[in-house]
């Protein structure tokens, strides 16, 4: 029997995609969950199908890409976090002063979780994290020591265990920044003063040091 020339060919159903494609699509949906997730704040509320539904695509193409939810916000999270710490280094990078490079890089943290509020929620308070926790977020720790260092070599700040000061500083910055998004209705005083106040009291920077290049 002739056959039905309205029917996909063997050849055609056996068609690859394009070379490339297959990592753009990946990017796409990344892309998707990342804009999902600041307006959700919340990654148990994300859902694959959703994502799909989102891009236009069958859920199955999600699967090929993302075997279950927490891979795909793992991935969205990585990519938001490298954001994160380009923005930090590209804020230090125009300060000579190593005082005024770690504010800097403090303030543009600030700025990024104020622009990406749901982003910076379930960069902190999900529960992938807690489940699986995301070791690319050492990156930003690091630089964060690497800064404190530098100020304490410049004796802008007093000598003692940098990694040790940059946690503290990471938890003072980060427990603002988490009760900000989470009870925006307080009486706030604005960010940069807080910070310049942890500068000071954590990291032992005078007053006003890390606001001159």
């Amino acid at each position: 029997m002739a056959a039905d020339p309205s029917s996909p060919s063997p050849t055609a159903r056996r068609r690859r995609n394009a070379r490339g494609q297959g990592e753009r699509l990946r990017e796409e949906i990344v892309s998707a969950a990342v804009r999902m997730l600041d307006e959700l704040a919340d990654d148990e509320a994300l859902s694959l199908r959703a994502v799909a539904r989102e891009i236009s695509v069958a859920a199955t193409s999600i699967y090929l890409h993302f075997p279950d939810r927490d891979a795909l916000v793992l991935a969205a999270m990585r990519r938001c976090h490298e954001e994160l710490v380009r923005t930090g280094d590209d804020a230090e990078a125009a300060h000579e002063n190593p005082a005024g490079g770690l504010r800097a890089r403090i303030l543009a943290q600030v700025a990024w979780a104020h622009e990406h509020p749901g982003i910076y929620k379930v960069l902190h308070e999900s529960k992938v994290n807690r489940r699986l926790g995301m070791p690319f977020k050492e990156v930003l720790i690091a630089r964060t020591t690497t800064a404190v260092q530098r100020c304490m070599d410049a004796g802008l700040a007093p000598a003692d265990d940098a990694a040790t000061v940059a946690i503290d500083l990471r938890t003072a910055v980060n427990g603002m920044l988490s009760l900000r998004l989470n009870e925006p209705d307080l009486p706030w005083p604005p960010a940069h003063e807080q910070v310049d106040r942890f500068l000071t009291k954590l990291v032992g920077i005078p007053t006003g040091t890390g606001s001159r290049r």
